[in-house]
């Protein structure tokens, strides 16, 4: 592993070739399987293949040397629901209206200059889904772990979204328990399909078995595998074999917590497994494995330089995530594209491949044409119009206060809305967002803020306005 200096800036350069611009034939007669394994927050150095110094991912690094591994890959939202829901509808966060996890009056009004927009938790029975529009193209689909977007009984769980299979899938944003049994210490609430198991089970594990059953029970194909872990998600739980082997390891720099290392471990040894049993039924040539994190990293749990902030945030640290994508004797393995992707592609690329139609109404864009076109000037947006507390000092400070933001290029402009300043920062030059150039480039600030409120305007994007009568500066 080496490092490049930039700037000010450390940039990561990964043992993954670098191959800027190359081109993928994916036409195929056979509809391909898809297994899209989901983390949880997991942060972008988070693994070995982006030079973690104490972390261990040795079966997510190998998926890495035998696909693309994307360094311009984002979440469309720095936090859980609404990124999961921009993924499922392949659309921005201001088209479903889910844009946090909690009432957006809960906590400290006195620090909200604003009202926030009102927030949808769930995605509407009326959008029509990626595993909707799969399902009309012949696939079987399935749902196992974090759903965070409704429940079945409510018809906006997996079950009313296009999938047939649902193990664990709820409204709930954290897992109840990561041992077995998956239920609130009062037994209110258990994760459904979960009711049974063995005493000490580990959650992560159990849904690799539940996602290894349903492939082999589906192996004819084509099928839908969305294989949406809980981990690395809070709170920090492993089996203590594992958090021993880690506490006995020497501290990396940046990465040094036992318990979220051991959590990462497991989620690599599940992403093993999925590889594994997809070898042995001798579908590899027929199956696209995509392994992706909802947002960035949580900090303090994790650190995620050398970018700046973490999850929930605007910048880098909040939304820039993993994403590796292999398909045995389709992708060349090896190489890394610096494409910016985001949540929203995931859908209308999911429709190419199941040879469907895109509906027009899609904000994302089909990946592999991204990469045939060598598309590295696309822009890319986020809008965020609410508060999202931290949980580092008990709700009295915010991971965001109402921004909306845009990448451009090697470009990227923050706009916040409670006091109507910009920042600007060159991600070629600048990865860590440490220089702020909206005063000294005020022709490229004005150039990305007139896209952005262009965008606000074409979105119907909702804009705080209200003054809450609360606040005390």
């Amino acid at each position: 592993m080496r490092f490049q200096k930039i700037g000010l800036t450390t940039v990561v350069l990964c043992t993954v070739g670098i191959q800027q611009s190359f081109s993928i034939d994916i036409v195929t007669k056979e509809k391909p399987n898809i297994v899209f394994i989901l983390a949880d927050d997991l942060g972008w150095t988070d693994l070995g293949v982006m030079d973690s110094d104490y972390y261990e991912t040795p079966n997510i690094d190998r998926l890495a040397t035998e696909g693309i591994l994307f360094d311009n890959a984002y979440a469309a939202a720095a936090n859980s629901a609404p990124s999961r829901a921009c993924m499922m509808t392949g659309m921005y966060t201001p088209r479903h209206g889910v844009y946090t996890v909690s009432p957006p009056d809960r906590g400290d009004r006195t620090k909200r200059k604003y009202i926030a927009i009102p927030n949808v938790e769930d995605v509407c029975a009326d959008f029509v889904t990626m595993a909707e529009a799969l399902q009309e193209q012949g696939y079987q689909c399935g749902h196992i772990g974090k759903w965070h977007l409704g429940d079945d009984e409510d018809g906006t769980g997996p079950l009313s979204q296009g999938f047939i299979w649902n193990v664990g899938g709820n409204r709930a944003g954290a897992p109840y328990s990561y041992f077995y049994p998956y239920c609130l210490p009062d037994k209110s609430k258990c994760h459904v399909g979960l009711e049974e198991g063995i005493l000490g089970e580990y959650l992560t594990d159990r849904l690799t078995e539940e996602a290894v059953s349903f492939i082999k029970s589906h192996s004819e194909g084509p099928f839908f595998l969305h294989l949406s872990h809980h981990a690395v998600h809070t709170v920090l739980q492993a089996p203590d074999s594992l958090i021993n082997k880690y506490r006995n390891k020497t501290p990396g720099k940046y990465h040094k917590n036992p318990i979220y290392a051991a959590m990462i471990e497991k989620l690599d040894d599940s992403v093993g497994r999925i590889c594994q049993v997809i070898k042995t039924l001798g579908i590899a040539d027929r199956t696209i494995v995509i392994f992706y994190s909802d947002n960035g990293g949580s900090e303090p749990v994790t650190d995620n330089y050398p970018l700046n902030g973490g999850k929930g945030m605007p910048y880098e640290g909040g939304s820039r995530v993993p994403l590796i994508i292999r398909w045995t004797g389709k992708i060349e393995g090896g190489i890394r594209s610096s494409v910016p992707i985001t949540g929203v592609d995931f859908y209308p690329t999911f429709v190419t491949l199941a040879q469907g139609k895109i509906p027009a109404n899609l904000d994302g864009k089909d990946i592999f044409t991204l990469i045939n076109n060598n598309e590295t000037e696309r822009d890319l947006f986020w809008h965020f119009p609410a508060y999202l507390e931290s949980y580092l000092n008990g709700g009295r400070d915010f991971r965001a206060k109402p921004y909306s933001s845009i990448r451009s290029g090697d470009w990227k402009l923050i706009y916040h809305y409670e006091d109507k300043s910009m920042e600007l920062f060159n991600l070629k030059n600048d990865l860590g967002e440490s220089q702020d150039l909206s005063g000294s480039n005020p022709v490229k600030r004005g150039e990305l803020y007139q896209k952005l409120m262009k965008w606000i305007q074409e979105t119907h994007a909702p804009i705080p306005v209200k003054l809450n009568p609360y606040y005390r500066e």
